[in-house]
């Protein structure tokens, strides 16, 4: 299982909602999530709703630290247990 940009996007949505002057369908992985309108308070929710969908447990620390999408993919994606064979 991998965290993609339409996870996060969709995760986004349902728990912020989008802000009326960001496409998030856009290329927006090297925006940080303060010029995409997202505070701290949304990323912290949006934490919440990863770990609850995606069975990892995220630090406030590595939340506050992945300003943008590109980082918070990573930081959720080294958390995700690989498949076993």
């Amino acid at each position: 299982m991998t965290f993609t940009i339409d996870d996060l996007t969709r995760i986004l949505r349902e728990g912020s909602g989008a802000p009326e002057d960001v496409d998030l369908a856009s290329d927006i992985l090297d925006l940080t999530f303060e010029d995409l309108g997202y505070d701290s308070l949304a990323m912290l929710e949006t934490a919440s709703r990863v770990e609850r969908e995606f069975g990892v447990t995220l630090e406030d620390s590595t939340v506050i630290d992945a300003d943008t999408p590109r980082t918070f993919l990573a930081a959720v994606n080294t958390l995700i247990p690989l498949p076993t064979r």
